[in-house]
Parts: C-alpha cells; structure tokens; sequence
C-alpha cells in the first residue's frame, strides 16, 4: 500500500506532509513526557520487526495479487498511539530513503494511511472499546481481526481519495474503489491473523508489555533482554531468510492499477518536484528494490540464488538500519525529557 509519488500532486502531497508532520511533533511531545526505560528499545526492536514483516508479501488466491502486513493496529497495542506512529514513520522513511520503497512525495501519505489511521482511527476508536481489560480468546480473536480489516479498508480509501483528488492519473474514483476495498479485504484478514497472534502470546507471556496494561507482578519485574532479543531474532530471520520466499506478485494497490491502466506503475511527471525528488532517492537509496543493486533481473551469471542472497543482505541491513533509526528517535525523546526537567 505504499503510494508512489507519480500519484499525487504536490498540494495534496504538501498537505498530508503537513498533516502528519503535526502528528509527528504531537506524538513525539507526548512520548517525550511519558517515555520509561522499557519503551526505547521496545520502540527499536518493533521496528525492525516490522520492517522484516513488510518484506513478507503473500499471495491472494484467485486474484495474482499480493499484500503484506501493514502493523500499525499491533504496534499501537503494544506501545501506545504514539509510540506506535512514530515507529511506523521510521520504518516508512528507511523504506523511502534507501529501498526507494514509496515515494519522497508520497511520505506524509504513507505515514498517514498506514501509521495515523490504524493508531489513532482503529485503535482508540475500535478496538480498545471493545476489547476490554481482560477478553476471552473469542473476543480477542473477533476484534483483532474486525479492527484489522477496518483499518485495511480505510487506509486504501484514503489511497484512493488521495490519489483521485490529486487530478493527476487517469484512475476513475468507483472502479479503483472498487478494485482496491476488495483485495485488502483479504488482506486485512490476514493481517488480523498475525496480529491476533502476536497480542496471544504476548498477553499469555508478559501482559504487562500491552498498552495501558497497569505494571507490576512477577513478569513485570523480570529483565525484557529475552522479548527484545526474541523480536529483533524473528526480525533478522524474517528479512535475511523468509523474505527470500516471499511472493513475486504486485501488492493490491499495483494490482488495482494495473487492472484499470496495463502497467503496475505509473510514470511520474519528468519535471518539477516529482523529478527532483526522484533524483533525491536515486542518490539516497542505496537497496533498490531490497536488492544490493538496481531493481533488475539477474544476469546469467549472476544466478537466481545470488540475487536471492542479496534480497537477504538487504533484508538484515534494512531491520538494522530501523532498529538504529528508532532507537536514535527515542534516545533523542528521552535526553529532551530529561533537559526539560
């Protein structure tokens, strides 16, 4: 669901920059006053997690499609709203900045559709009202998955409303609705799936790591160096090996293009700000397409397995490259907090 800066205008662009811009300040003040020990690395290593699980794209049967998890409802469950903004901004600037993953443009899009919506849409207004302090498994279940697929219905709706008010490309209003809300449909139920797994074993094994879970106990009291260390594992597995595996088939918003125009992209003007931004990422991104070179078919020699190994490569720095980034947010958070006292 990373929009691409060939659809956007750059007064709509300016103004989801600003928009989640203003979050972003908002969400760093607040996590500047309330920012413990536990949070930064926390912050870090969800990250990386998720950056890892953003390269896992699996098919949706039926349809030569693909999605991927999106992670903003998890996030906020486990850091808060805007801990969680604030970790899924880092993981999209990484992406922009040296996968050329999303457009430079597109940012404050992106940071809105998949970070704003689902921790502060979803989350507050969905899903922490009716999953209530101590659900069953059902219930769990239930809400995790409807608030998953919420929010992977409203942030392509706004892919779309965001793209249709740009003016700029020949995609109808109705037929690329009507392409996109049904393939994340079948996204978001995955996506409900994975998180509904991750919140299990969490609140089975250390509870108190959930947002708004009050502290104390015996597993509160307990080192996090092993949930740190099982994430930022899963996180390096996921990305140096899994992602190896993952499906070669468009993502639902290259799909739903590609159904209405012929081609998964659209070309993006050759002049003005689109062109210098695009210069801007050709210089920064330094794994193009998650791989170590451009985004192209390996060579007869290179070989299959090369380019697979170098899809791996990319995956570990990009997870590294997030950890450090998200970490550095927080260590900077936290030594403004403590100035300030």
């Amino acid at each position: 669901m990373h929009m691409a800066d060939a659809l956007l205008s750059p007064k709509v662009a300016g103004v989801m920059w600003g928009v989640s811009a203003a979050a972003i300040a908002c969400c760093s003040a607040k996590v500047g006053r309330e920012l413990d020990d536990r949070k930064v690395p926390l912050m870090g290593v969800l990250g990386a997690f998720l950056f890892a699980a953003q390269m896992i794209n699996f098919s949706i049967p039926g349809t030569g499609s693909s999605g991927h998890l999106g992670g903003g409802l998890l996030l906020a469950a486990l850091l808060g709203p805007s801990a969680a903004l604030l970790t899924v901004a880092s993981v999209l600037v990484v992406q922009a900045l040296f996968f050329a993953d999303g457009g430079l443009l597109a940012l404050g899009c992106n940071i809105f559709n998949m970070g704003f919506v689902p921790a502060f849409l979803v989350f507050p207004f969905f899903y922490r009202p009716l999953i209530g302090s101590a659900p069953s498994r059902v219930r769990l279940a239930v809400v995790t998955v409807g608030a998953a697929v919420l929010g992977l219905q409203l942030g392509p709706l706004a892919v779309v409303l965001e793209t249709v008010s740009s003016g700029i490309s020949s995609l109808p209003f109705a037929t690329f609705a009507l392409l996109m809300q049904p393939v994340h449909l079948a996204i978001g139920l995955v996506e409900g799936a994975v998180t509904f797994a991750v919140l299990s074993f969490v609140r089975a094994a250390r509870p108190e790591l959930l947002y708004g879970a009050v502290a104390g106990g015996a597993s509160a009291s307990r080192p996090l160096r092993g949930v740190l260390a099982a994430f930022l594992l899963l996180a390096l597995v996921l990305a140096g090996c899994v992602s190896i595996f993952a499906s070669r088939d468009p993502d639902g918003l290259e799909w739903a293009i590609a159904r209405i125009t012929g081609q998964p992209e659209l070309p993006p003007p050759a002049h003005g700000v689109h062109a210098a931004l695009r210069g801007v990422q050709l210089r920064t991104a330094r794994f193009p397409g998650y791989t170590l070179g451009p985004p192209a078919s390996p060579s007869p020699g290179q070989g299959a397995a090369a380019a697979d190994a170098g899809t791996g490569i990319a995956g570990v720095a990009g997870a590294l490259l997030t950890l450090s980034f998200a970490l550095g947010l927080g260590w900077l958070l936290k030594r403004s907090r403590l100035r300030a006292r």
